[in-house]
């Protein structure tokens, strides 16, 4: 006689408020079937293999490696495992009222985002296996720290969905946010991303409207900005911080970007944050 599944639908809830996950790979023939839908949303990461999902009224959903499906509270549905597969994956209940609004599809009850980016991929199931963690530890604030990681992964999918951008691009993005006080080296960026730099560069202007080089200086800009504004540090200091070697060239990109002077800007946004000395250097 086989096991009965561990269905997530099986587990006893604490409460309505209770967030519950579980990581499963299930081979074909498992399925779980809810003809009334469920009271909360759940969401799917799948790890490997293929699953299915099918909803009244729409086509069936295949889900494999790196899809994030959200399911709404309410929707009649049946998931498992596709024929001839298995089904590697990683799974949460939640309340409505644990994430806000903003974060969750609301238009379609059934939404799938494929999430390309290997770096985002990783990032979701961290999240994911900090949840399974605190949730069997039961350690004091376990459920706040469940909700904050189950939060993380969905402003993730929910990035996804409201930026469509190349995967490649997202990882050349990642890439200059990591090595932002490094000279840009454009075919280094290409060989990360497996294309030639004049492609790469002609990809990353299409989805972001800037060159990489632009998008490089835009992040050191705003991070130097957040310096001044929040930190005792000179104009010459941050320059440095945020990669810059010519301190004429930052004053000129800073202007760029904010129509005013590094020392101005930090004299406009603290007054007492700036000493005359370093003023003069503008």
């Amino acid at each position: 006689m086989m096991r009965p599944k561990d269905l997530p639908s099986s587990f006893p809830l604490e409460n309505e408020d209770t967030l519950l996950a579980g990581h499963f790979d299930e081979p074909e023939g498992y399925v779980a079937k809810r003809p009334r839908g469920m009271n909360d949303w759940l969401v799917t990461f799948t790890l490997g293999g293929e699953g299915f999902y099918r909803i009244p009224g729409r086509e069936e959903a295949r889900v494999r490696a790196g899809d994030v499906a959200l399911l709404k509270p309410g929707t009649p549905h049946e998931y498992g495992t596709s024929p001839g597969e298995r089904w590697h994956f990683v799974w949460a209940h939640f309340s409505p009222r644990m994430i806000e609004a903003g974060l969750l599809p609301q238009d379609e009850p059934l939404d799938v985002q494929r999430v390309e980016s290997g770096h985002v991929r990783k990032r979701i199931l961290r999240a994911f296996r900090r949840i399974l963690a605190d949730s069997r530890e039961r350690g004091d604030y376990w459920q706040e720290l469940c909700v904050g990681a189950l939060r993380e992964a969905l402003l993730l999918v929910a990035q996804r969905r409201r930026n469509k951008r190349d995967a490649r691009v997202e990882e050349v993005l990642r890439l200059l946010s990591i090595h932002m006080r490094e000279p840009v080296r454009i075919e280094a960026l290409a060989r990360a991303v497996r294309l030639s730099p004049s492609r790469l560069s002609h990809l990353f202007k299409e989805q972001t409207g800037e060159s990489i080089v632009d998008a490089l200086n835009g992040m050191r800009i705003r991070q130097a900005a957040l310096l001044l504004e929040h930190t005792g540090r000179t104009a010459s200091e941050v320059s440095y911080d945020v990669g810059y070697h010519n301190y004429n060239h930052f004053i000129n990109q800073f202007r760029k970007r904010y129509g005013l002077s590094p020392s101005a800007y930090q004299k406009q946004k603290r007054p007492q944050g700036i000493s005359p000395a370093d003023a003069s250097k503008d």
